[in-house]
């Protein structure tokens, strides 16, 4: 299956943990043969994250570093970037539904590039029950699906 993951899964790379997720689920994924997918958006918000711990003195720069260099040059995970024009146009759409854009980038890449979108983020998962984004993936990916990490593994 073609996954696109959401930033929070990506953390454990750059040494910052999430409570409840395991710290080796991209590892998991990876091994169990889905197609891994990442938004370009996301390394940006790894970076911003990154900064602050490494701000706080709690996170080596260089861990953060080592972090992404290993997700960006990771020959099993495809880099989706955020410019392309249908891509930026379903994330202006995806807008209307969500308050944060970023949000939006990171689905309209799963949309545009994958089957599936894995995150814990609340806000997108209540995107199952939205009629507007139903008829929005009907026009586009009618396949498409949100999931947890527990729906996939």
């Amino acid at each position: 299956m073609r996954l696109l993951l959401d930033t929070a899964y990506l953390l454990p790379a750059i040494g910052i943990s999430i409570k409840g997720l395991p710290v080796d689920a991209l590892i998991k994924l990876m091994g169990e043969g889905h197609e891994i997918s990442v938004s370009d958006i996301s390394i940006f918000e790894l970076s911003a994250k990154g900064a602050k711990y490494v701000n706080q003195g709690t996170l080596p720069a260089e861990r953060v570093i080592r972090g992404i260099r290993a997700i960006v040059h990771e020959e099993k995970i495809t880099m989706i970037p955020i410019h392309e024009s249908g891509l930026l146009q379903r994330a202006f759409q995806l807008r209307n539904l969500l308050s944060d854009f970023i949000d939006c980038l990171i689905i309209s890449s799963a949309i545009n590039c994958c089957d599936v979108i894995l995150t814990e983020d609340a806000d997108i998962q209540d995107l199952k029950k939205n009629r507007e984004f139903d008829e929005l993936l009907t026009r586009t990916n009618p396949k498409f699906q949100i999931q947890t990490l527990t729906e996939t593994l």
